[in-house]
């Protein structure tokens, strides 16, 4: 079954990192697009689509109805996981909204959270923060995926959380990992490729028409520029040596 039309290239991605079989509970619904198609086309045979405000849940209601899936996907109105009970999902979707948000629904829910086997998270800001606080607190990375929508970059991720897993761990990952993402960057994602070559591109840009000005706040703007420069052309390493190795 093909992706309908209002499903978004970001959105899509969302979906395919949802395993088959799940019984899902979509975070901050919104339309509930991730649940009606992932049970329209048999990926997954149940839903719950919760949101915190009631124009959300109302307008997920419709198209739910329109759908004629009432039956299969239950509305919840809901802070985060909040409504729901343990085991009554075993993944969960969070897209589309702040790290720091995302960060306080996994905290307050995780009673329910520990009882899920995966987490698709996309967060829309604050993705460092996002995934440190994963890494502290023992969720295990099990997939990165990066897009390109609309011209934005959306990078997201598939964890499990802590006691999922045996090998889940506190892993260490370095500034340049936290910052782009250990997997992506371990399996040379292009979509992260492409960001990185215009991260530096615009970066040196910028940097090139500060030169020879002067004054405390264009000091600080560079040294802001020239440490995400730095950033992005470590992320730009991990290219380079695949290109080496290839050429060995």
């Amino acid at each position: 079954m093909g992706y309908p039309s209002y499903l978004s290239v970001r959105l899509k991605a969302v979906a395919e990192l949802v395993s088959d079989g799940r019984c899902l509970a979509d975070i901050g619904t919104d339309h509930a697009y991730i649940p009606i198609w992932l049970v329209k086309s048999g990926r997954i045979s149940e839903a719950i689509a919760a949101d915190v405000n009631r124009g959300p849940l109302q307008r997920a209601l419709e198209h739910v109805r329109d759908n004629g899936l009432e039956d299969r996907i239950k509305l919840r109105l809901s802070d985060g996981f909040l409504a729901l009970k343990p085991g009554e999902a075993d993944s969960a979707v969070l897209a589309g909204m702040g790290g720091g948000l995302m960060i306080r629904i996994l905290k307050e829910g995780a009673r329910v959270v520990e009882h899920l086997e995966e987490c698709i998270l996309q967060p829309q800001s604050e993705i460092e923060k996002v995934r440190a606080f994963l890494l502290e607190e023992g969720f295990l990375f099990i997939r990165e995926d990066m897009v390109l929508d609309d011209g934005k970059y959306y990078p997201m991720m598939k964890v499990a959380p802590p006691g999922q897993k045996d090998t889940c761990s506190r892993e260490r990952w370095s500034p340049v990992e936290l910052r782009y993402g250990r997997l992506l960057l371990r399996d040379r994602n292009s979509v992260l490729r492409a960001f990185l070559e215009r991260e530096i591109r615009l970066k040196k840009e910028i940097l090139s028409a500060l030169a020879g000005r002067e004054g405390e706040q264009i000091r600080r703007r560079r040294d802001e520029l020239q440490k995400e420069l730095t950033y992005a052309e470590k992320g730009m390493e991990y290219y380079v040596m695949q290109r080496d190795y290839a050429g060995d």
